[in-house]
């Protein structure tokens, strides 16, 4: 079934940015050789698209607009009914991810990443929020830090 991985509203950001840097670019090359899909969830789309459309940041909304148009995973009835659930659990252990009245783009995110379990053996979301997204893993996704994989670029 194959291995994806899923970018945060941060990585997202540097594979977005018209000045992409190279360590960026290898990157996206060794996923590429490795035959990692890479995937946007709409979430980290819409939390990335606000701000550049804020900053008037042309040239980064074009690119997250070709990314997206081949990488999007959409939010779902399904999508939000999981990330429901993920909100309710978290909260019962004590360690939300966010404040009661918040969307919580946290749960969305990681409802999914699980939900991609159906169609892939491994599912990662690289992100700089390992507090948050890490609680999540008991769930079978894997979550990989953003600065410690590209580190690990030779």
């Amino acid at each position: 079934m194959g291995r994806i991985v899923l970018l945060d509203t941060h990585p997202l950001s540097k594979v977005t940015h018209p000045k992409i840097e190279p360590k960026v670019q290898q990157w996206l090359q060794s996923l590429q050789e490795d035959k990692i899909i890479i995937r946007v969830p709409e979430i980290a789309d819409y939390e990335l698209r606000r701000e550049l459309l804020r900053q008037g940041k042309q040239k980064s909304i074009g690119r997250l607009n070709k990314l997206s148009q081949i990488c999007l995973i959409p939010i779902t009835p399904e999508t939000m009914q999981k990330a429901a659930e993920l909100w309710a659990w978290v909260r019962n252990q004590g360690k939300p991810t966010a404040s009661d009245d918040s969307l919580d783009g946290d749960v969305i995110l990681a409802a999914q990443a699980i939900l991609q379990l159906k169609s892939f053996d491994e599912v990662t979301v690289v992100t700089t929020n390992l507090k948050h997204i890490s609680r999540f893993e008991s769930e079978g996704i894997c979550v990989a830090d953003w600065q410690q994989t590209l580190d690990n670029i030779v």
